[in-house]
């Protein structure tokens, strides 16, 4: 009763999966889910109940109902006889099947009912549940929104779904040009898409729509067809010059790019998309002071876009000027993270799987997906928890430690933010100040009798203790308020907090959170390694807290106040912001564990024995070489993972490292076993 090569869902009642969708219509906020394939089998014998099965798909042309029918008929043939010749099974076939698929644009699910043999039904399905008829205009939304999901999902690290079958969009010279009518067509609403994580406000060049053509036409390396698509659409939209001096820039014509660019900016000179790309022009030329001037200009145009802040930070760190680059960072807008669109179903009766005959017998993936007993310490990193705008800050910071080293990074932010220390010893000279003034002023109008002033308990000694007490600066940890960088968090709830962009990280450790970390441990061995990133000490100086890194909202506005207002060496100082001091706990995280894992490393090579780790560990490793720009560190960890389990995700980083070093053989020899992996889970996209 399986399909032979499509992955199933089999439904506990029929329809529910149905039903589940259309429940979760007014969730969808940007482009939506993939398309939805629901079917219904039955034997044929009386008293037998019929079987109802369901899977993802993406890439099938849903401009007309015809197409969408003839996707349902064609599964017709890929149900699994499972007969023998000794003995006749049952025979399940296809009797009816619906196919789901939502438009971006209006909101709404197109559906259509097959019923096999008779006839089909196509209704729109609108956010109410309620349903209407289809019209042209629909349907060329639909096909376009369809044809999005299928190149913006396709490798999407962030979208990962069990079942969803990929079939490639645009298989024909056809089928393109009928693509770029389509996106010209609804070019001025591609607005409605939605945009990246890291834009706050979708517009009508910063979108999924023109994110989906750059990147269809760049992977192919034909950006002449998005250019000339641009052609055509820059006499109704300026704004679009951007995108075609980009175009041109992919295609090495340069001198028309600049001279586009010259214009566009005479002609919208707020634009910071414009500016952007003239920037970026500059960095690939090396002048990195013209690419500074004009990506100022851009945050002045756009002060609340975080990729204004981020592209300026980037120049500063291309300058040298770190103390500039980690103020920048500081003032970088950030936005809470967004996950895709994505089905709420019910739990399924059971699943079904298949492997193509030909990947089983390659034995290629004979190792995919084995289940390994993983350092709990790897496996709580914070940093790869992080989404959108705060994944990208971290990549900045992560750069500016690369560049000049924890040491001088941790330098560079105690000179341009306000420490924690130096906020308590101002607080309590203030303090202090305050009641030397009020017992100044108690002792004006006090009588000079020494025993009424005894009875008062205002002595001079007790006077002279409070004042002690009060000039003495406490120890950072002795607040109770260390919310953002002590908070004890479970590993499922960190992992969460972090997509919504609450950097709150545990301190590492099991000890006291004054204890300061001694080097790593040269006598590390195999029998203690489950536990030697938790408790293991490295060389990494814990860093101390920012004065507003633990504060409350209230609080921060007093102790800007109270800051400002003092003549000293903090006026030359910015407060730092929360999660900017959490986000230095979690490269502190990083840097200490890489650096146990590399002494380790070290020590066991002097003494000659093998150094053993699980497969997974030498991948999460492999990660976090990347994550700090260890490249060829990141390599060897990558390819030690290899060599235990097969790894779709190291094999995937080892393709670009392989393609960067030009190293032909490895790079094909990466590219097939990724192949075969993307062929075993439904990925059939050319």
């Amino acid at each position: 009763m399986e399909f032979k090569d499509v992955p199933e869902f089999f439904e506990v009642e029929l329809g529910e999966c149905l039903t589940a969708r259309t429940e979760t219509l007014s969730s969808f906020k940007e482009l939506g889910p993939p398309d939805l394939c629901q079917v219904v089998k039955s034997s044929g014998k009386s008293g037998q109940k019929d079987i109802g099965s369901y899977h993802y798909i993406s890439g099938v042309d849903a401009s007309t109902s015809a197409s969408l029918a003839a996707y349902l008929n064609s599964l017709t043939y890929a149900v699994e006889d499972t007969s023998t010749w000794f003995a006749k099974a049952p025979v399940w076939k296809v009797r009816s099947g619906s196919y789901c698929c939502y438009n971006a644009f209006s909101r709404v699910d197109m559906r259509v009912d097959v019923k096999i043999p008779g006839g089909v039904h196509a209704y729109v399905i609108d956010i109410r549940g309620e349903r209407h008829e289809p019209t042209p205009e629909l349907w060329q939304e639909t096909y376009l929104s369809a044809i999005l999901r299928a190149i913006l999902y396709a490798d999407d690290p962030n979208y990962r779904l069990i079942g969803y079958r990929k079939l490639d969009p645009i298989t024909t010279r056809e089928s393109e040009v009928r693509f770029l009518q389509a996106a010209e067509a609804l070019f001025q609403q591609g607005w409605q898409l939605g945009c990246d994580p890291e834009i706050q406000v979708a517009s009508i060049v910063s979108n999924h729509l023109t994110t989906g053509i750059m990147k269809y036409f760049g992977d192919g390396y034909r950006l002449s067809q998005a250019a000339n698509l641009f052609e055509k659409l820059l006499v109704r939209t300026p704004d679009v010059a951007a995108l075609l001096a980009k175009s041109y820039m992919g295609m090495n014509e340069e001198v028309k790019a600049v001279q586009i660019l010259s214009q566009a900016i005479r002609d919208s000179p707020q634009s910071f998309i414009l500016l952007h790309v003239q920037c970026d022009f500059l960095r690939q030329k090396e002048q990195f002071e013209w690419a500074l001037k004009i990506a100022q200009q851009a945050v002045n145009c756009a002060p609340s876009e975080f990729v204004t802040w981020a592209k300026l930070t980037e120049i500063y760190i291309d300058l040298g000027q770190y103390d500039s680059a980690l103020l920048t960072l500081n003032s970088c807008p950030m936005f809470t993270y967004n996950d895709r669109d994505l089905h709420r179903m019910p739990t399924p009766n059971r699943t079904h799987l298949p492997i193509k005959q030909f990947i089983a017998d390659s034995q290629i993936l004979d190792n995919d997906g084995v289940e390994e007993d993983t350092d709990p310490a790897l496996l709580r990193l914070p940093a790869p928890a992080l989404r959108g705008t705060f994944a990208k800050a971290y990549e900045l910071l992560c750069r500016l430690v690369s560049d000049i080293g924890w040491d001088e990074l941790l330098k560079t932010r105690s000179a341009v933010f306000v420490m924690e220390e130096e906020y308590r010893n101002q607080k309590a000279q203030l303090i202090a100040e305050a009641m030397e003034k009020d017992m100044k002023g108690k002792r004006a109008d006090q009588d000079d009798d020494d025993e009424n002033d005894n009875d008062d308990g205002t002595g001079p000694e007790l006077v002279g203790e409070s004042l002690a007490t009060a000039k003495q600066p406490r120890a950072p940890d002795a607040d109770d308020d260390d919310a953002s960088t002590r908070g004890m968090m479970s590993p499922s709830a960190q992992s969460s907090s972090m997509a919504d962009g609450d950097l709150s990280v545990q301190p590492p450790g099991d000890g006291d959170d004054d204890e300061e970390p001694r080097s790593a441990q040269a006598g590390t061995t195999n029998g203690t390694k489950k536990n030697g990133f938790a408790q293991g000490m490295s060389n990494i100086n814990k860093p101390t807290k920012a004065a507003a890194s633990d504060a409350d909202e209230g609080e921060d506005q007093d102790r800007r106040r109270e800051v400002s207002g003092e003549a000293n060496t903090l006026n030359s100082k910015r407060l730092c912001e929360r999660w900017l001091d959490n986000m230095f706990m979690c490269l502190y995280e990083d840097l200490r564990v890489w650096t146990i894992f590399r002494a380790e490393v070290a020590h066991f090579k002097n003494h000659r024995q093998a150094y053993r780790k699980t497969g997974s560990e030498w991948e999460i490793l492999g990660d976090l070489g990347t994550r700090l720009l260890h490249r060829e560190e990141a390599k060897e960890a990558y390819q030690r993972s290899l060599d235990i389990k097969f790894s779709a995700k190291a094999w995937m980083r080892l393709l670009e490292i392989y393609a960067d070093e030009s190293d032909l053989q490895r790079t094909l020899n990466a590219a097939i076993r990724l192949t075969a992996y993307q062929h075993r889970w439904y990925f059939e996209m050319a």
